[in-house]
Parts: C-alpha cells; structure tokens; sequence
C-alpha cells in the first residue's frame, strides 16, 4: 500500500510540474497562449534546433510523418475520388470530396493546401477538407498544385487557375454547382485563393462566390509588420522560415510586389467575391491578414474577419490539438451557408 501510495504521490507531483511548466510556457510579452498552442510551439522549436534541414524533401517528409499527430478523426464523406486533369506541365491531381448523396448540385469549395508553396499535398490537408465537406454541405475539390521550389511564380498560381476553369465546365459530372464555387485555403493556400480572386476579375474568368482566407500570405515583400517581427521565433512558423519559403516561391525580389503575388499590394480589390478572413493572434502573418481584410472592405467587398485569440498559425489543420480549429470550421460554413444561398448585404468586422 505504502509503495502505490509513494508512486501516485509521484504522479501527483510530477503532473503539478508539468502543469507548472506549461503555464510558464504560455505567457509571452504579448499576451498568453492557449495550453496546446504553447506545447506546439515548444515542440516546434525543439524540432527547430535539432533540425537545421532547409532541404525541401526533407521537409515534406517531416510534414507528411506529423499529419496524424495533429489531426483528429477524419469526417466519414460519401465519395472521395482522386483523379488527374490536363495541366500546364502535364497531369494536375485532384481530389474530390462528396459530403452526402444528393439529388439536386451540391455547392463547390476550391482548396489550395498550405505549406509556404514547398511543402503539403492532398494527403497533408485532407481531415480538413473533409471537415469543411461535411460542415458546409458542400463538395470539395482540393488541388495538388505544383511546388517550389522545382516551380515557381505563376506555377502553382497557373494551376490553380486550370483548376477552377476545369471545375467550372466539368461540375456536373460530380454533381456540382458551376454556379457556385467558392475559393478558399490557408496560409500559401490562403494567397492563391486571393490571387485566384483577382486573377478571375481581371480575366473576366469563371464568376467566384466568396474567397476564404485561413491567415492568409498577402504580401510578400514585407517582413516588418509587427507581427512578423513580434513572433519572429519560438511559435511555430518563424519570421527566418517564411523568408526562405518566400525565397523558394518567388526567388525573383522585384516579383513580390505584384498583385498575383501579394494580393494586398492591389491598386484595385473592388468588384471582389465576399471575403472571409480568418487569422490567429500569434501568426507573423496576422497583421497582413487583417490589413487585407480591412482594405477588402474600404474598397466596398462584403468582408468578415475573425482573429482566434491565443493561437498559432496552423491552427485550423490542428484539430486534435485545438478546440479552436472546430469555431472556424463552424464560422466558414455559417459564412458559405450565407453565400452559398443568400448574397451577403453587408460588410462585418468581428
């Protein structure tokens, strides 16, 4: 008795430390951390130091072995088709996800992956497309598009046009509804969402319902907003690291500035679909984010923006970690259900 009691005693004070521990990790000079997000952040910069691998396939194979640490139970989807379609530089794969049988054309959600345009894949974002398939009722088509930095700018911007074209002429044959397609994605995926949003304004291209933006890149040739350089390290994606990505998408300096490449640097953003911005308080990216949402919304676009407090960026793909990736699967869907079905009158920042 007295050898189980010594050991639980153990338990009891080493759970106390660990708890200890976590709180100290939480605080930063610039607000607290929910619990999972101080854990993912130390664990990353553990990574960080062990690993100082700038090799791109070295990196995707790192993501690919982390997918099912951070993802919850995949959402059960009535078909799930992978198929390939004429691209610029040959075979362009796709995979379609069907949330339910229906007898009438099930709305389109176009998703471009994240990744800094270096790493993901099909397979690294499929619990979220899944997740938004079943919370939107909506079809999903995700885009494999070419990576940097073996492709650079406009490649994987090029594919995500031949996507959206294809979807638009092809929809009927997965029971979808060319009549409405929304563009949506995170991080990188965010910036070709918004890039495709401009991109099919200008080209007087396939009409687009709404663009979600999940802390989107919208302006790479800044790295001095205060975000970026507030949560330069220690909290999961690092100021050094977007710069490299950035170096591998869009090798050429003089390229950033233009608006396919950093959407927020547009003359023009009227005439837009309806925007949903969602970004996360300790992100160096969130203040691009939100200047592009306010700027959406000066210029006229009907655009609702939501920052997640104490969270990092990845946020929405962690699900097994953060209860807050669920509130923005529910915002997105509350926020298509309303495009999708009655057009928005009015502009919200929340």
């Amino acid at each position: 008795m007295k050898k189980i009691l010594g050991i639980c005693l153990t338990l009891l004070l080493l759970a106390v430390a660990v708890m200890l521990l976590v709180a100290d990790w939480r605080q930063t000079p610039y607000g607290q951390l929910t619990t999972p997000a101080a854990i993912i952040a130390r664990i990353s910069t553990w990574q960080e130091a062990v690993s100082d691998s700038t090799s791109a396939q070295a990196m995707r194979d790192s993501r690919r072995g982390a997918i099912g640490m951070v993802s919850g139970a995949p959402a059960e989807m009535q078909q799930v088709r992978n198929l390939q379609i004429p691209g610029a530089a040959g075979a362009l794969p796709l995979r379609i996800y069907t949330p339910t049988a229906s007898t009438t054309a099930l709305p389109i959600i176009l998703f471009f992956h994240g990744g800094g345009w270096v790493l993901g894949d099909l397979d690294s974002h499929d619990n979220l497309c899944r997740t938004l398939a079943a919370s939107t009722d909506a079809i999903v088509v995700a885009v494999d598009y070419r990576l940097a930095p073996e492709s650079i700018f406009p490649a994987a911007l090029d594919d995500a046009n031949t996507a959206l074209r294809w979807v638009v002429a092809n929809a009927a044959s997965f029971n979808g509804d060319s009549t409405r397609i929304a563009v949506a994605g995170d991080s990188a995926g965010g910036n070709l969402a918004a890039a495709l949003s401009l991109l099919a304004r200008d080209q007087q291209g396939p009409p687009i319902a709404a663009q979600v933006l999940i802390y989107p890149a919208v302006d790479l040739s800044n790295l001095d907003r205060p975000s970026t350089v507030q949560f330069a390290t220690g909290l999961f994606l690092t100021r050094a690291r977007m710069a490299w990505f950035i170096d591998q998408y869009v090798p050429e300096k003089s390229a950033r500035t233009n608006p396919l490449v950093s959407p927020l640097l547009a003359t023009d953003l009227q005439q837009l679909p309806p925007a949903l911005v969602i970004t996360a308080e300790f992100d160096p990216l969130r203040d691009e984010g939100e200047a592009y949402a306010t700027a959406l919304a000066q210029a006229g676009v009907d655009t609702r923006q939501q920052r997640f407090a104490g969270v990092l960026h990845g946020f929405a793909s962690m699900d097994r970690w953060f209860p807050e990736a669920q509130q923005a699967t529910e915002l997105i869907a509350d926020f298509l259900h309303e495009q999708f079905n009655s057009p928005a009158s009015s502009i919200q920042n929340n």
